[in-house]
């Protein structure tokens, strides 16, 4: 399925978060949502209502005085420009339905 047939846009998700123990919960939130590229870097495909969800388990983990993490979302067009030197570039997950 095309990102516009799911209504999914891409979003690169920055963290930086000092704190062992809550930088492994904020990954394991984020394998949730999209791939792990980079060191507290990841690649998601979001549907708005996504979005959301997201937002709402990383404030459940998070500290906002200590904690950083940056959700910066592609429109379509830049999403088709991300440029990738080594590894496989970003792609939505395939879905299989049964």
């Amino acid at each position: 399925m095309a990102a516009a047939a799911t209504g999914a846009s891409l979003y690169v998700v920055a963290y930086d978060i000092a704190v062992d123990k809550r930088r492994t919960k904020v990954h394991r939130v984020l394998c949730g949502f999209g791939q792990w590229t980079q060191y507290s870097l990841f690649e998601c495909w979001l549907t708005r209502r996504q979005v959301v969800e997201l937002r709402a388990k990383l404030a459940e983990v998070l500290d906002a005085r200590v904690d950083s993490v940056r959700l910066y979302g592609l429109c379509g067009g830049c999403a088709g420009k991300v440029e990738t030197i080594g590894g496989a570039p970003p792609q939505e997950p395939l879905v299989f339905l049964a």
